[in-house]
């Protein structure tokens, strides 16, 4: 599975709904820190196909959403399960970081 372009029309169907547990990385193209941690977030949806949905919603693009959770800085990345809130990081993590809070929600 490849990494999900989340927007405000299906966030609900994709994250909320979904059967596994979701990592949704808030970002923008304007963003240092988020174009710093996008290529880890690409590598670890490869690495997490079918155990966890990793997506990204872009906050210009998606503002509803964005709006919905509470986003004031980014990137913010928030962890779902069951379609709910797990755990929320602001900024930029490392790779063993990232694996780290993945493993925590799964």
């Amino acid at each position: 599975m490849s990494l999900l372009h989340l927007t405000d029309t299906n966030f609900k169907k994709e994250v909320l709904e979904s059967s596994l547990p979701v990592l949704v990385d808030f970002w923008a193209i304007w963003c240092g820190p988020c174009r710093m941690i996008s290529p880890i977030i690409e590598e670890l949806a490869r690495e997490y196909a079918g155990k966890v949905k990793i997506g990204k919603v872009n906050v210009d693009e998606n503002p509803k959403t964005a709006t919905q959770y509470g986003i004031m800085s980014i990137p913010t990345l928030l962890f779902f399960k069951n379609g709910k809130i797990t755990d929320q990081v602001v900024g930029a993590l490392s790779k063993v970081e990232l694996k780290r809070r993945i493993e925590e929600s799964l």
